[in-house]
């Protein structure tokens, strides 16, 4: 057996809450280079219009990474940061460490397998209640990634709390929100590719004895589930960063964001960033399935210790 052994009394709803977060924190410590990697290559060529060769900035993945090493320093990687934690620490708990009760709640009484409708549903429930609690903290992290393409000189915020104080003064407490209608689509597709994959490969590799319930397997599964999530999930994506990132009144909605990008960049903007998505993703999948796996087991483990 690779890492802690299941635990005989499965893990309570606040074991699992908690776990979520704890892991959505260590998989962003791990892989925040790449997100911040994939926002640059995606909101590019955005601000200088319209768009020559000299302007394109950043290059592939690892090219992003180094200019902006090379120009920034390496604290730039880490740029949203703080932001960054604290969504997590709100989203995945409630997204990640909900979607088995949730789908218990849906699953019809004395069911002895769970049907596929019934995951997704759950999945889509724990992401859009998710988003609705975490955007604020979701825009201000994007807005901090993207500081480097907005100004060149001046930064647009001093910090975390500074960031929250003057979007809700310049663009009102609806500015927080911002782009809350395509983060709920996206995190519901993410949802259903992420959580609803990782839950079926998993379900299979265990019942046909493939493999053990341990960290290989649950390897396999999380990789499984960051490609599947990236390829569904990168074109809203890509107008959710944007809309985020954008000025007051530069798009009227979601959908003029959408027919913008197709305008300029055409069909193929919409997967700009696609590998950072899938290497940032993919492992953050990997990072935090496996976390949050032994994380449960560990705090289960803990439970009668710290209840003497």
């Amino acid at each position: 057996m690779v890492g802690l052994k299941p635990p005989e009394v499965p893990p309570t709803a606040a074991v699992k809450f908690v776990s979520a977060g704890m892991a959505g924190c260590i998989a962003d410590l791990c892989t925040f280079p790449l997100d911040t990697a994939k926002v640059r290559l995606q909101i590019q060529g955005e601000v200088r219009i319209p768009r020559t060769v000299s302007s394109v900035e950043y290059r592939g993945v690892f090219g992003t990474l180094s200019t902006m090493v090379r120009t920034e320093g390496a604290r730039s990687l880490y740029n949203g940061l703080a932001a960054g934690l604290q969504r997590q620490m709100s989203f995945a708990s409630i997204r990640i460490g909900l979607y088995d009760s949730v789908k218990q709640l849906y699953s019809p009484k004395g069911a002895e397998n769970t049907g596929m409708a019934t995951r997704l549903l759950a999945g889509c429930t724990t992401g859009a209640v998710a988003v609705a609690c975490a955007q604020p903290t979701d825009v201000v992290k994007v807005r901090f990634q993207a500081s480097r393409v907005l100004s060149d000189s001046v930064r647009r915020y001093s910090g975390t709390v500074d960031a929250y104080r003057t979007i809700a003064r310049e663009e009102g407490i609806r500015g927080l929100w911002r782009g809350t209608m395509p983060n709920i689509a996206r995190n519901a597709i993410i949802n259903c590719g992420e959580l609803v994959t990782y839950d079926l490969l998993k379900d299979a590799l265990l019942r046909t004895h493939l493999m053990e319930d341990n960290v290989p397997c649950h390897f396999v599964a999380a990789f499984g589930a960051g490609f599947c999530a990236t390829v569904v999930a990168s074109p809203v994506d890509v107008v959710k960063t944007r809309y985020m990132n954008a000025s007051p009144g530069r798009y009227r909605s979601a959908l003029s964001c959408l027919l913008a990008l197709l305008m300029q960049d055409g069909p193929a903007g919409l997967y700009k960033g696609f590998v950072p998505s899938f290497l940032r993703l993919g492992s953050w999948n990997v990072v935090m399935f496996v976390s949050y796996e032994q994380l449960q087991r560990a705090l289960m483990l803990a439970r009668p210790a710290l209840s003497r």
